[in-house]
């Protein structure tokens, strides 16, 4: 029988140009279970969307509570689920692994900035490197490249210093890399610098290219963040404010 590791990394596999991975982001067992049944086959919780179901700024949700927000994800659906867990919270690797996988979790977006700032990318890829050796193949590890949002103002700059700091973090063992903000313009050239599975941000206002786009442009998978979480608020909204 396949785990649902394995079946969650055989789907970064064999993407056609034009068909990426596209994951939702439930921050709820309600929304996670609309999504199946929508027919995603995985989910990637969204550590702000989370933030907000929970009462809190993005960023600032105590780890117990991401992970216990995780885990209800995770009992209701059936579907591998990969989760945001920001900068690790301060957890040593093998501690980190432990709690993601009690949660349900089969893998994780770690982001390489704090504070605003980024990290050093040798030091954070040697950290990396740890986690997946706690892992082992137990955990697909999305490893976020936060340049775009922080230190680089110059996107073909930004995109240098992201292909720069992939092959550091895949070398330690990432299973695919998040450039998180990354313009539309620059993904052909991320992609011809990146080895392996990149996640690439789609917006849902219209605004931006397609899911469908960004796989043309070089995106494996395909993400929104909080995305869905803001969308429903926004719903909500609407509705509160017409029944008043």
């Amino acid at each position: 029988m396949v785990s649902k590791v394995d079946a969650f990394r055989a789907l970064h596999r064999r993407r056609f140009p034009g068909d990426p991975l596209v994951l939702p982001g439930p921050w709820d067992a309600a929304s996670a279970r609309v999504c199946v049944e929508a027919g995603f086959p995985a989910l990637a919780t969204p550590s702000a969307g989370v933030a907000a179901s929970l009462g809190y700024e993005d960023g600032a949700t105590p780890a117990d509570e991401m992970f216990a927000a995780v885990a209800r994800v995770v009992r209701a659906v059936d579907v591998p689920v990969s989760a945001d867990v920001e900068g690790g919270y301060g957890l040593p690797p093998k501690e980190l692994v432990e709690r993601l996988l009690e949660a349900g979790a089969v893998g994780c977006n770690l982001e390489d900035s704090g504070g605003g700032v980024l990290k050093d990318p040798r030091e954070h890829a040697d950290w990396l490197a740890q986690v997946r050796y706690a892992a082992g193949d137990r955990l697909f590890v999305n490893a976020r490249v936060d340049v775009f949002s922080v230190g680089f103002t110059d996107p073909k700059q930004a995109a240098e210093q992201a292909i720069e700091r992939a092959a550091l973090y895949v070398a330690a063992g990432a299973d695919c890399v998040y450039p998180i903000g990354a313009p539309p313009a620059v993904l052909p050239l991320l992609r011809s610098g990146i080895h392996g599975p990149i996640n690439v941000g789609a917006r849902l206002d219209g605004e931006g290219p397609s899911p469908t786009e960004l796989g043309e442009l070089g995106a494996t998978r395909v993400t929104f963040g909080p995305g869905l979480q803001r969308r429903a608020t926004a719903a909500l909204r609407e509705i509160a404010a017409q029944l008043r």
